[in-house]
This record gives structure tokens, sequence and C-alpha cells, in this order.
């Protein structure tokens, strides 16, 4: 697998004026309107690793069915927290310690009032002061032990509901089971599960094939042969494109389409499908013609000019090489 491894002249001013007036479509020359469209599965975000082709990282999607990836929220600062104020010290030590005070304090007062309902005077009913102290010391004594037995049986549940959910004492190690991967890593799965994928030689002549097959169907402007060379969320971008340069009164006529370099980025398994991609330096004759007069508007019919792109065909598991089409097309920077 061996390849895989303009002058300018003075025009006339009704010729100049007509360049001008098709600035636009000549900014949008070759095939996908020099753009990076497609989608490559899981990894249409992720720039397609570096060859020596493409020696520099692919442009990224500029047109893409695929789902972008949320944008990660940034932390915002935290507001300074004003310091709590500090709780009064009390001889029994927190909230506890107060309600045991304040229910002897109610118990002195009650005693009191007593004396003076029943004409015995403020201290008249301090007789039975000792049994109601005895009582609250008592109820004092209950409401601690059942709050040390709450506070036990609370930590209780929640160590075994830790336990129960795989995490131990160890924080943030917990299962996921989505995907296939991450199972225990703590994170969620990015992609779905994908395996590295052997080609043959025969697979990258097929590359070669489409690389020339479909700048043909696209210079010809054939839709429906478009449609057996490539996804049909690329053949939507085409069809835009023809349908733009039919409104600017040009054909991108492709022609001599020769590959010169090309070598493997990365191919893989993922679910149902195969994908492969490759980087391809190639040359061509790309033309801007106009469709009135068939006169160039753009290029040289005598010079090819060369193109360095990003390719990624996608076929279903385990299909011929035959069954390889044309899933996503990226700039080389």
């Amino acid at each position: 697998m061996s390849t895989w491894t303009s002058n300018s002249k003075s025009l006339p001013a009704l010729a100049l004026a007509l360049l001008i007036a098709f600035a636009p479509a000549l900014a949008e020359a070759k095939m996908g309107g020099g753009a990076s469209s497609g989608s490559r599965g899981s990894r249409t975000s992720t720039p397609p690793a570096a060859t020596t082709t493409a020696p520099r990282p692919a442009a990224p999607m500029e047109r893409s069915v695929a789902p972008q990836p949320a944008p990660q929220p940034q932390p915002s600062p935290a507001a300074p927290q004003r310091p709590a104020a500090a709780p009064a010290a009390s001889p029994l030590g927190g909230s506890f310690g107060r309600g045991l005070l304040g229910g002897l304090a109610g118990g002195l007062l009650g005693a009191g009032l007593f004396g003076l309902l029943s004409g015995n005077g403020l201290m008249g009913g301090l007789g039975g002061l000792a049994s109601i102290i005895g009582l609250l010391v008592q109820i004092a004594i209950i409401a601690l032990l059942a709050r040390l037995a709450f506070q036990w049986f609370a930590n209780r549940r929640l160590a075994g509901a830790m336990g129960g959910a795989g995490g131990g004492s160890r924080p943030g190690a917990f299962a996921f089971t989505g995907g296939g991967t991450g199972f225990g890593s703590g994170t969620a799965p990015r992609h779905p599960t994908s395996e590295p994928l052997n080609l043959r030689p025969e697979d990258f002549s097929a590359f070669e094939r489409v690389l020339g097959d479909a700048q043909a169907a696209y210079s010809q402007e054939d839709i429906g042969r478009l449609h057996d060379l490539a996804m049909p969320e690329m053949v939507s971008y085409f069809s835009d494109d023809i349908r733009a340069n039919a409104r600017e009164g040009v054909i991108n006529r492709i022609s001599e389409v020769k590959l010169l370099q090309g070598d493997l980025s990365e191919a893989w398994r993922e679910g149902s499908d195969e994908y492969a991609t490759v980087a391809m330096r190639f040359s061509l004759i790309d033309l801007f013609i106009d469709r009135a007069t068939g006169k160039i508007v753009s290029g040289d019919a005598a010079q090819p000019t060369q193109s360095t792109e990003v390719w990624t065909f996608r076929r279903p598991a385990g299909e011929a090489p035959q069954a390889w089409k044309l899933s996503a097309i990226q700039q080389a920077a």
C-alpha cells in the first residue's frame, strides 16, 4: 500500500468583475465547501489522532448531527460566610443542658404559684419541692439515655447503607453499569463501549476508491450516486452546497483526483458499526464553471492543486470493504 504512508494571468475588466461577483462561492471551493462536517460516532467531538500525513490536529466539526457535550459548569466563588455566634456555655452542655435548667426553673416557679393559689404564700408550695426535683431528675436521665440510644441506632443504619452501596468507607467509589466501562471508577462512562479494529489492505483500497468516486459524483451533482458512497448526513451537506452553487450560477467541477499519501489515524468498533479515520493528501483539478456560459470562473484546468483532509468512513460491523461509506470530512490544519 504505497500511497498510504498556479500562475495568475491578467484578466479583462469584464472577467475581473465576474470574479468579484462570485467571490462568496469561490471561498467555498472543493467538495464539502471546505468545511469540517459529519459524525464520528462517540468520537465526533474528539480530535483524531495525528498522523504523518496530517501531523496537526484536524479542525473540529462545524456541521454535525452528533450531540455536542454539554459545557461543564464553572464553580462560582464561594460567598464569604459570617461566623455563627457561639452558643452560651452551660454547666450540662448544649441544648439538652439548657432544657434541663429550664425544667428546674419551671418547677420552682410552678411550686411558688401553687403556694399562692392555695393561700400558703409564695414559698408555701415548696413542701413538695423535693418530689418535683426528683421527678425532673428522672425525666432528664431518661431523656439522656434515649438520645444516646437514638444516635447509636442512626450510626448503625448509616454504616449499613454505605456498605450496601459498594462504597464502604472509601468516598466516591460508586459502581456504574451503563456502557460497560467505568465500573467501580466513580465516574460515569463518557461514550459507549468501543474496541480497536484491525484493517486489511482491501479496506484502504476502498477508502481510495470512495475518495475518487465521491468527488466525481459531487462534481456531476449526482445525489443518487452520493447516497451509495456517503452516509445520509453527509449527502445532506453536499446537497446544500450544490444548491448554494446553483443559486450563485456556478458548478464545482472536480477531476483527476489522485491519492498522493495516506495513513490511518484510528479505527474502532462501536456498537453495531465500525469506523475508520484516515488522513489523505491528494491532488485534483478543482474548478468553478459558469452554468450559463461554461467558462471557468476560478481554478486552473491545467494545474492540479493539492489538499490534505481527514476522512472518516463507517460501515455495519463485519461487512465487506465495499460497505464503507463516507461519514465525515475534517480539514487538516
